[in-house]
């Protein structure tokens, strides 16, 4: 990580420490993550932070190939532990569930102890004191990134018809190969800090807000992350950053894009490839890990 970024990161979040106070509960309950879990948080911001900045309104065919950069600028098990971690840092903006930890450690007297069986059994995060307003907080965080970039892959998504009026739009790619394999370098090339990330990361938590809800795993696990991250053991927290059902979303929406852009034929089938397989596969994948697994009937 480079250490100017991580340096503005940690002090960013020790003021986003700060705020977590404002919020009902015991006052001085925040915690401050460690330069690692945030950087894996911000991962996952950027990226839906620049793919719903993409502008329906694509000028030829240079506007189409930006936006297919920034449509495969995530790496899939970056994104998934970046859900994980994005979920975990807005669970710790929760006073009462950061004093809850702390009190349930401390009753036991055995916070390593507490600190194995979270990293073991991730989903008894939710059964400790404030759990309910902390997921809550990171189902409602999650919510917002889907949603807002949902929003913005409809309008591209119908632009990708509109724009079959124009007469640029129905050429077909001349270079369709290279054009896919640049998607695909970039895509592998994993997350790389911008000078805006620090700010932008905190803004996002700063919203606070609730949604109802206990969520699905990916939200059980930013439970446990946190509480981890409470406890001070970063390398248990490390160990939870994956979620299967999340990680196969987001592998997928990528194996998806690639397929569409192979088969894709004119500029316009560029425009529909990225604006279901870059931006609402994705959105979806956010918004899908604050739901609780479908169970079996009986």
């Amino acid at each position: 990580m480079d250490i100017r970024f991580k340096a503005s990161l940690t002090a960013a979040l020790l003021i986003l420490a700060g705020c977590a106070t404002s919020a009902p509960g015991p006052r001085g309950a925040a915690v401050v993550a460690d330069a690692r879990l945030a950087a894996q948080a911000s991962a996952f911001e950027s990226f839906m932070r620049n793919a719903r900045g993409i502008e329906p309104g694509f000028s030829g065919p240079a506007a189409v190939r930006d936006g297919l950069i920034v449509g495969a600028g995530y790496e899939p098990k970056q994104m998934e532990a970046g859900m994980v971690a994005y979920a975990a840092l807005a669970a710790l903006q929760e006073p009462r569930f950061v004093a809850g930890v702390r009190k349930a450690a401390a009753d036991r007297r055995d916070g390593r102890g507490l600190a194995a069986r979270l990293a073991a059994h991730p989903e008894l995060a939710a059964s400790l004191p404030g759990a309910d307003a902390a997921a809550a907080r990171a189902n409602g965080a999650l919510q917002r990134q889907g949603e807002a970039l949902a929003a913005s892959g409809r309008r591209v998504k119908q632009a990708s018809y509109d724009i079959q009026r124009q007469a640029w739009a129905k050429v077909f790619v001349p270079d369709a190969r290279a054009r896919l394999t640049r998607v695909k370098q970039v895509s592998g090339s994993g997350y790389r800090p911008a000078r805006e990330d620090v700010a932008q990361l905190y803004a996002s938590m700063a919203q606070g807000g609730r949604r109802g809800g206990r969520g699905g795993p990916v939200i059980d696990r930013g439970l446990a992350v946190a509480a981890l991250t409470v406890l001070n053991e970063p390398a248990r927290a490390g160990s939870l950053l994956r979620e299967p059902r999340s990680g196969m979303c987001v592998r997928l929406a990528k194996l998806n894009l690639y397929q569409c852009l192979a088969s894709a034929g004119p500029y316009y089938e560029d425009i529909y490839c990225l604006a279901q397989h870059g931006m609402l596969e994705p959105a979806s994948c956010a918004t899908d890990a604050v739901r609780p697994m479908r169970t079996a009937a009986r």
